[in-house]
């Protein structure tokens, strides 16, 4: 994942899914909260090991994620 430093993924933690540094708090979790309509600041405030910089890279990493192309194995 090239040019997302904060963004981890790891089969050991959270089942493989995008992650925040290691920490068991996934991309989607920072997303939904986000979309939920709470602030960045009251996010950091309920999980005081993120840091500012990992919330507009979970949002960065969601809008490249949605950019790509998926192409099935076996088609032409």
């Amino acid at each position: 994942m090239k040019g997302f430093s904060r963004i981890t993924q790891d089969p050991a933690v959270m089942g493989g899914k995008p992650c925040i540094r290691g920490l068991r708090v996934t991309v989607g979790t920072i997303l939904g909260l986000l979309a939920s309509g709470h602030a960045p600041e009251k996010i950091l405030k309920a999980y005081p090991y993120l840091e500012a910089d990992d919330i507009p890279e979970a949002l960065a990493y969601a809008a490249w994620r949605l950019e790509e192309i998926e192409v099935p194995l076996g088609s032409p």
